[in-house]
């Protein structure tokens, strides 16, 4: 397979609309968004033979990359790798066989007579009842959140902007510059290997994880020092010292201001972020931190507001998406 996709490049393409710059970064960025292209002569000619398929010798680079993707595309083994992968991302770590099964035979067949239709297989990886039915006493539902998607969580939910940005020319939010590569340790496009932040099969040693067979790939960049280092990043973010800043309401910043109504913030963070899993005791514990901050000044009001968003997204219920 690797002498087959030989000849296959980036493209080399600049920005036409000037949306990215005509930098070397910004050309890089915008290269991500557009087909590779083919150098002929970097091609390997020879036969080559794989999963039974044979490419002949002489056949033209977009032709093998067309077999090799067909090949694989029909692979038996296929339908249940992308599903199992995909009900990890969105839903939890340890699908059971047959919600795997259940997944993989709409991929095979979306009812339509159409194989590999992502669209009808996110569809039913939402909608299936392992997805969608919370018990609260399973100890092998759910997964850790990575922490690029609780980032762009906070930014969603919150209404994020880039503060960097002035006009429709500069190029989009530029997630370097926010440092999530060496302080949340995740950022697109620059995993430590092709194979992604984890692997999909990790299983944290020495634990009771590992004693019950499960797997939990996120933890396997969940550390001492990432775990802090996400709490202290987040510190920074939610109070709107970086360039990618929050545009918090002013309903919210009512809310924090009163101990009367911090039950009210609390009861509509856990909702928006949360989906209402948060315990009473946690939610308890919480308010009694905020409600002991000063509240005398706009400032300590939103110091306040940060307090509360801040430790919701660090509580192990947050952290822990059901």
């Amino acid at each position: 397979v690797a002498a087959a996709l030989t000849g296959w490049d980036q493209s080399t393409a600049t920005d036409p609309s000037g949306i990215y710059p005509n930098t070397t970064h910004g050309n890089n960025a915008y290269r991500h968004t557009v087909p590779m292209v083919l150098t002929a002569s970097n091609h390997e000619s020879a036969a080559k033979t794989f999963l039974g398929v044979t490419i002949p010798q002489g056949t033209n680079g977009s032709e093998s990359l067309r077999i090799v993707l067909d090949t694989l595309f029909n692979h038996a083994n296929t339908p249940a790798f992308v599903c199992k992968t995909l009900i990890q991302r969105f839903v939890t770590s340890n699908p059971s066989p047959a919600y795997v099964a259940r997944i993989s035979a709409v991929f095979k067949n979306n009812g339509s007579g159409v194989r590999g239709d992502l669209g009808a297989v996110v569809r039913a990886i939402l909608m299936d009842a392992e997805a969608r039915t919370y018990n609260s006493s399973t100890t092998t539902q759910g997964k850790l959140r990575e922490p690029m998607i609780r980032l762009m969580q906070w930014f969603r939910t919150f209404g994020g902007v880039d503060a960097t940005t002035t006009s429709a020319t500069v190029s989009p939010w530029n997630l370097p510059p926010t440092h999530t590569d060496n302080l949340l340790w995740q950022c697109p496009f620059l995993s430590p290997s092709v194979f992604n932040f984890f692997r999909p099969g990790y299983v944290p040693p020495n634990t009771a994880i590992a004693t019950q067979s499960l797997v939990a790939p996120e933890f396997q960049i969940a550390t001492e020092p990432t775990v802090a280092a996400y709490i202290n990043y987040m510190v920074d973010t939610i109070s709107n010292t970086r360039n990618v800043r929050a545009n918090y309401s002013a309903e919210l910043r009512g809310w924090a201001s009163s101990n009367s109504t911090t039950q009210t913030l609390l009861n509509k963070l856990n909702l928006w972020l949360c989906a209402n899993q948060l315990s009473a005791s946690t939610i308890s514990t919480i308010k009694t931190g905020v409600d002991g901050m000063l509240a005398s000044t706009k400032e300590r009001i939103d110091f306040r507001l940060y307090a509360a968003i801040l430790m919701v997204m660090s509580c192990p219920e947050y952290l822990v998406q059901k």
